[in-house]
């Protein structure tokens, strides 16, 4: 007998989980080991509990369904739900992942339980991390980055950031009184990140137009940014003529 398949529903309308947990009542291979009702908790969860199956709505406040998908350590398969979110769709159908577009009828979420079930029986790989490099190739302008140190979740508010500095694979994130280590690319930030709010002046720094004090020389042809809390960053060759251009320095 196979072993009963563990399922965390994370869904910010009650009625909606309780419309997912009676219809697995019909279900007996699949036992809910917790149900949450924001990203947050729901990101802790599955990164403590490891489910095999994930129900996971879009559109939630303060952290929604994509954001949580980069906080969680492991990918495991995950059913969708979404009102009608054109964006997500297309995503979902171009990546194999399956979705429930509210409000479902029975049939079609079992249809998509069915599916879930043989990919988690067959030990196939989620689709979600086609998923995830599917919407970093979109030139999608967030307004918060999400960040997760420890089991603490961090949203960081784009208007709040100061500088980026890349650390190899990862980028240190600067706000007014904190710093944040996020597992992202600088090549990721210069492709989302509003081009008329962010500039880089040099290969290992990107800076917030609006902190930008003064531009220092401090050689022949070597210069130095300094924001607006006295940080002095250093400026490359094509850093110092995008600011002479765009800042009009």
């Amino acid at each position: 007998m196979d072993e009963k398949i563990r399922a965390i529903i994370v869904e910010d309308e009650e009625l909606a989980r309780e419309l997912i947990k009676s219809y697995l009542k019909d279900q007996p291979s699949v036992e809910i080991v917790g149900e949450f009702a924001d990203g947050y908790s729901g990101a802790i969860a599955i990164n403590e509990c490891k489910p095999d199956l994930v129900f996971l709505d879009i559109q939630m406040p303060k952290l929604n369904g994509f954001e949580l998908l980069e906080l969680i350590d492991f990918t495991p398969q995950i059913i969708f739900s979404t009102a009608y979110d054109q964006y997500a769709i297309k995503a979902f159908e171009l990546n194999a992942v399956d979705y429930l577009l509210k409000p479902y009828p029975k049939e079609r979420f079992f249809n998509a339980l069915e599916k879930a079930i043989q990919r988690i029986r067959s030990g196939k790989k989620s689709s979600v991390e086609n998923l995830l490099q599917h919407r970093e190739r979109t030139t999608e302008i967030p307004d918060r980055i999400v960040v997760k140190t420890g089991n603490k979740i961090h949203v960081i508010p784009v208007e709040k950031i100061h500088y980026l500095e890349a650390q190899d694979d990862y980028v240190m994130i600067y706000t007014d009184s904190e710093r944040h280590l996020k597992q992202k690319t600088m090549k990721f930030f210069v492709a989302h990140l509003d081009p008329s709010a962010f500039i880089r002046v040099h290969r290992s720094y990107i800076v917030r137009i609006d902190q930008i004090s003064q531009l220092e020389q401090y050689g022949k042809e070597s210069y130095l940014v300094i924001i607006k809390n006295g940080t002095k960053l250093p400026v490359s060759k094509s850093g110092y003529k995008k600011i002479k251009t765009e800042l009009d320095f």
